[in-house]
């Protein structure tokens, strides 16, 4: 991603020659038109105010069509968008914006901003500037179209910036490590240090709340995004910094150290933001489009299938999990590795299969008979070529085998990410039972392609009412939900730790591997 330059359109640019030579043949036939009136007017008529009027109505049609006539022909925000083909949004990198995926970017900013670029047609260029301030300055000049960044509407930024209609609310915290005393006010510091972004809604915030608490006072950085904050919080660099609500929920499997000591602000809302100015074009059509969505679904998909599953994990669940992982997958990371690779699978969503079916316990066997590291059935093992099952090797490669055969017959129609996650549940309950909850929630009028509404459909395979007239009939519907969710959690912490040691492989230098030489 690349910083780039948006030229004013002239009414006398290249693309416009064409536009502008009929202008001037219209004004010219209609001066010609005017003048002949006027001396027609002139010669039969010998007052003088006649000839005043026709040549103030004169003078007044020349001045509307070298003023106003230019401005109707002038190409729209809009039309200009879908001129060039692209549509530039500035963004933040965070998992509650836009992130680069396994294998696409990704993130709650990222799936409407590139949802809207297909309704316009266009492609969509987002591009993460380095702070925040420079956000601001690039939607305020026009160098972006607007800005989708989980930025909040404010009293401050609705001074100069236009925002769209709110998509998600969000409460203002402030966060401290665990290990400390949790502060009871913002008064109550005990002269630690407190962080914020500068020029954030956190900011705006301290800064209002100065006036209330004079002793109140912060570092403002312009380098640092609020989860670097958070990152040094939680190596108790600094004690303590401000967070939205939901960075802190995305960001909690992540720093099992940081807590939530209060809100500091009543509920914010999270919008869009746009330039002021006088062309509406592009900004009504995000109006609508944000209608659209809310009112069909979609919006709310989106938000489920950034969130869905953040709550699912605690804090107990989180430390078991990373001390599982740090024990035992060092083992068998290869082998995941390797049969992912086989399969055209993300190595680390097969861990987080393996994990959630034995806790990465080759031994592990269930109460009816499914067992080693995958937890295969007899069935399972024997269609994959799988002769012993407590194999580690041998679970894997079936595991990953089944599971990348699920994926594929699933119905084409299903994209992802719901694609996977219909896929781990059908890898849990089984193919058959999942397509009767997909047709439960067609007839209940929702979308069977998506997770957000068949995850609510599965549960009622259980109820009589619901299976009697399926054709697999009975199922623990409620187990593939909180069995994808669960898989969902770890993935994502699988995820972004092996991105974090990517990074960290990427900044290490010669000098950090070299003996010290005193």
């Amino acid at each position: 991603m690349g910083w780039k330059t948006y030229p004013c359109h002239s009414l006398l640019a290249p693309r416009h020659y064409a536009r502008s030579a009929v202008l001037w043949i219209i004004i010219y036939l209609i001066s010609k038109y005017c003048v002949a009136r006027v001396i027609a007017i002139h010669i039969r008529q010998t007052f003088c105010k006649p000839l005043f009027i026709s040549l103030a109505f004169v003078f007044g049609i020349i001045i509307f069509l070298f003023n106003g006539l230019p401005k109707l022909m002038t190409p729209t925000v809009l039309e200009r968008v879908k001129q060039d083909g692209e549509l530039v949004v500035y963004t933040r990198n965070s998992p509650a914006t836009s992130y680069e995926g396994p294998d696409a970017p990704a993130g709650l900013e990222y799936d409407m901003a590139k949802l809207f670029a297909d309704e316009l047609g266009v492609k969509l260029t987002m591009i993460i500037p380095e702070t925040l301030g420079d956000i601001l300055e690039g939607v305020r000049d026009g160098t972006a179209h607007f800005a989708a960044a989980g930025l909040t509407v404010t009293e401050e930024r609705e001074k100069e910036f236009r925002f769209g209609p709110a998509y998600q609310e969000i409460t203002e915290q402030l966060l401290y490590h665990g290990d400390n005393p949790k502060p009871k006010n913002l008064s109550k510091l005990g002269g630690g240090t407190l962080e914020v972004v500068a020029g954030s809604s956190h900011e705006e915030r301290l800064i209002y709340l100065k006036n209330v608490i004079k002793d109140l006072n912060w570092i403002s950085v312009k380098d640092q995004e609020t989860e670097d904050l958070m990152q040094l919080v939680a190596d108790e660099i600094i004690d303590y910094t401000i967070a939205d609500s939901n960075e802190v929920a995305l960001n909690k499997p992540f720093y099992l150290k940081l807590r939530v000591a209060f809100d500091v602000s009543e509920p914010q809302k999270l919008a869009w933001m746009f330039p002021q100015g006088e062309d509406d074009s592009l900004y009504n059509e995000a109006v609508k489009f944000f209608e659209r969505i809310q009112e069909n679904g979609e919006l709310t998909r989106m938000i489920e299938r950034a969130y869905g599953h953040v709550d699912n994990l605690n804090y107990v669940g989180t430390i078991v999990f990373r001390r599982h992982i740090a024990q035992r997958l060092p083992a068998y990371e290869d082998m995941f590795r390797k049969y992912a690779k086989k399969h055209n699978l993300d190595w680390r969503m097969l861990v987080a299969i393996g994990y959630q079916e034995s806790l990465l316990n080759a031994e592990a066997v269930s109460p009816t008979g499914v067992r080693g590291l995958m937890m295969l059935t007899r069935k399972t093992s024997k269609e994959m070529g799988i002769k012993d099952r407590r194999d580690p090797e041998g679970s894997i490669k079936g595991g990953a085998r089944y599971f990348a055969k699920t994926l594929k017959r699933m119905p084409a129609e299903i994209a992802e990410p719901d694609r996977t996650w219909l896929a781990l549940a059908a890898y849990n309950v089984g193919f058959y039972h999942v397509e009767d909850a997909r047709k439960i929630t067609e007839k209940r009028g929702l979308d069977p392609n998506k997770w957000i509404d068949v995850k609510t459909s599965l549960p009622l395979l259980a109820q009589r009412k619901w299976h009697k007239d399926t054709k697999y009939g009975y199922a623990r519907g409620w187990e593939p939900v909180r069995y994808v969710e669960n898989i969902r959690s770890y993935y994502d912490i699988l995820r972004r730790d092996d991105e974090a040691t990517e990074s960290d492989d990427e900044e290490l230098d010669v000098f950090d591997i070299l003996p010290s030489v005193l």
